[in-house]
């Protein structure tokens, strides 16, 4: 297994596919239909944020996003949210997401999503991302890496605390878990040695 930066515009289709598998749970009732979700997905998918875990013959096993200053692995703003949605639908979208939208904090790496093709699940591709982002983190002069994970993923949970992330802080959801289907999220951080 390789990790690399960046993909390749073909992988696009692929990448949003897996992201929307992943994601789509808690992301569905503000992004879907699916069809569309895919389609904003796949255009606002940043390849300078993300890490691609890949088999020796190129086969995409999994990503690791990650959010910058800059950017985030999904960046495609109001912009190209109307694209996919039209106007009215990107704005009542764009609302809602920025409930969740979780800011850089320039003493720590943020994570923005880890996610794994179904074929590969189960071979060590989580946590390889996991420290390709740790060394990237280290690479960008960060001494500590924080993802935030929802309280319904507890096999996620169960990898993070493996690879030595701790819990810091708990947001209930409160009545927003009626929109996005999930209660809380914890914020969870990785000091780097």
């Amino acid at each position: 297994m390789k990790i690399a930066p960046g993909f390749a515009a073909a992988e696009r289709p692929r990448i949003a596919a897996l992201y929307w598998e992943a994601f789509g749970p808690k992301l569905g009732r503000v992004l879907g239909p699916r069809p569309r979700a895919l389609r904003f997905i796949e255009v606002a998918l940043d390849p300078a944020h993300a890490l691609c875990a890949r088999e020796a013959d190129g086969t995409l096993l999994g990503v690791a996003g990650f959010k910058t200053a800059h950017g985030a692995l999904v960046s495609g703003g109001l912009r190209g949210m109307r694209a996919a949605y039209g106007g009215v639908g990107a704005t009542w979208r764009a609302g809602l997401l920025a409930l969740l939208e979780t800011d850089v904090d320039n003493r720590r790496f943020l994570i923005d999503g880890i996610f794994v093709a179904p074929e590969a699940r189960g071979r060590g591709v989580g946590s390889r991302l996991i420290e390709a982002l740790a060394q990237e983190a280290r690479m960008r002069g960060h001494a500590e890496i924080r993802l935030e994970v929802i309280d319904e993923n507890p096999r996620a949970r169960a990898l993070y605390e493996r690879r030595g992330f701790v819990a810091a802080e708990h947001h209930p959801l409160g009545p927003l878990r009626m929109i996005f289907g999930f209660r809380a999220a914890t914020t969870m951080i990785r000091r780097l040695g």
